[in-house]
This record gives structure tokens, C-alpha cells and sequence, in this order.
């Protein structure tokens, strides 16, 4: 799988774990975990399933270090213990339970339980990342900028966002803050804050997905500054013209990857 492939494979991971986050609800609530959701991450993370009893088992990937065994419920939990021992304490029969000592290990857990909930599938996400090769050259980031600017031409906005994913990852882009977003655009930028509470965004990094019309605005922009701030809705409605456009925006972008990052002057 080439650096493209794997970084594609990263953010949806990223995405992926983004929505699972986003189901589980605080302890003791009946908010319930989106345990398909959480399937997925898991097999992207070779976790091997096992059905004991009434539960389902995940094993870690051959090869881990980890060797702790997750039950799939609404708490995520993570156990240092055996498969035995786990369908004891999650699934007992009747014999188990009447044993004193198996009581105990039933009604407390604390001793086994690793992690829970959030902590859980940040684990599996670690799992996943460790199986990418995230390592790329020069020309990787050039062919990038280069099927970005061949999706802008052939009008394939799809493509054109697929190569912005890439580039914000690279570059750590955040979505618009709320007093820079637009209808109909897709904007991308690095984002800082003030002591004040000023929002600085920029350099900004538009697509209308309207006009299939990519373009750039340098360097960054305050928030509580008007006068650059009634430019930048100028240049978004196109009254003004912006610093950069088309293709000259992927260009931009490879070479802030090689820069290490934009320096707003």
C-alpha cells in the first residue's frame, strides 16, 4: 500500500474512532456504544473474535504486545485475565455463582479491568496506527498536489477533497472557525487563539463545491480584525481577487509539507 493509501487509511480511522467517541454516553447513563462502529475499528485492528457463552471476545492481533481481551458491551472493558476467568465473571452459571470466591470476582471486577469506554478505543486506535507505514519522500506529497490539481481540472470534486483530507492532515488544517465559514465551501486552515479570544486563522484554503473553484487566502486573519475580515467576505463572494488559485494551491500546500509548516509573516 503506497503513502496515499495509508494516509487515507489513517484519517478514516481517525474518523471512524471520531463517531464512536461521539456514542458513549457517561457511566450509568443508557446511552448505548455503537458496537458496530466499534467492530469495525476492531477488525481494522486484526483483533480476532471469539464467542464464549453469551459474549464476544476480541483477542489482540497476533503479534501484540498488548495481551489484553476486550468485551464487546456498552462499557468497553478491557480484561487482564483468562477467556475462562471473563465468562465467569461476565456470564456465570448458577455452579459459579454459588461458589463464595467466584461471588466475589463476580460482583467486583476492578482487580481484572484495564480500561473502559473512551480509554478503550483509544487502545484498539493505537492498534490500528501501529500496522500503517506512515513514512513518505518528496515525490509522495508531489503526486498528491499533482492528482489534486488533475481533479480540479477534470471538475472532480470528490478527488479535490480527497487531496485537501491529505494535505490537512499533513499540515494540521482544522475546518473554518464559525466567523470564517461559508455555505457551499469547504475551508481548511491551521487555527490558533489569542489571550484576547481572537480567533487567527490562516493561511486559508478554500474549495466551492458550488464552482468546483479552489483558492487561497495568505497569510492569516484575526477575527476581531474588520477590515481584513470584510477582505476575506470579498474575496469568498468574489469581489476581490484571492492570493492564490487552482492548481497554484496544491502547489502551495506540497511546498508547506516541505517547509514544515506555513509561517504567517
Amino acid at each position: 500500500m503506497g503513502f496515499k493509501q495509508e494516509l487515507l487509511k489513517k484519517i478514516q480511522i481517525d474518523r471512524l474512532t471520531e463517531k464512536i467517541l461521539a456514542t458513549i454516553g457517561p457511566s450509568g447513563t443508557e446511552q448505548k456504544v455503537d458496537k458496530g462502529l466499534f467492530r469495525v475499528l476492531l477488525e481494522m485492528a486484526e483483533y480476532r473474535h471469539l464467542r464464549e457463552r453469551d459474549l464476544d471476545l476480541y483477542l489482540p492481533p497476533e503479534g501484540s504486545k498488548n495481551t489484553h481481551i476486550l468485551v464487546l458491551d456498552n462499557d468497553l472493558p478491557f480484561y487482564k485475565t483468562t477467556v475462562s476467568d471473563i465468562a465467569m465473571r461476565k456470564s456465570p452459571t448458577v455452579k459459579e455463582m454459588v461458589n463464595i470466591r467466584n461471588a466475589i470476582k463476580i460482583l467486583n471486577d476492578s482487580d481484572v479491568v484495564v480500561s473502559k469506554k473512551a480509554d478503550s478505543v483509544k487502545t484498539v486506535r493505537h492498534e490500528c496506527f501501529s500496522r500503517l507505514n506512515l513514512s513518505f519522500s518528496a515525490g509522495d506529497i508531489e503526486a498528491i498536489a499533482l492528482d489534486g490539481a488533475g481533479s480540479l481540472e477534470h471538475g472532480y470534486a470528490e478527488g479535490v477533497q480527497e487531496c485537501l483530507d491529505l494535505f490537512a492532515e499533513l499540515l494540521g488544517y482544522q475546518p473554518a472557525p464559525k466567523a470564517f465559514k461559508m455555505d457551499h465551501h469547504r475551508i481548511i486552515g491551521p487555527v490558533s487563539q489569542k489571550d484576547t479570544g481572537e480567533i487567527v486563522f490562516g493561511p486559508i484554503v478554500c474549495f466551492n463545491l458550488m464552482h468546483n473553484r479552489l483558492f487561497a487566502v495568505l497569510p492569516s486573519i484575526g477575527s476581531f480584525d474588520l477590515i481584513k475580515m470584510d477582505w476575506y467576505q470579498e474575496v469568498m463572494n468574489g469581489a476581490e481577487k484571492p492570493s492564490l488559485t487552482g492548481a497554484e494551491v496544491f502547489q502551495f500546500l506540497k511546498d508547506e509539507v516541505g517547509r514544515g509548516g506555513y509561517s504567517p509573516s
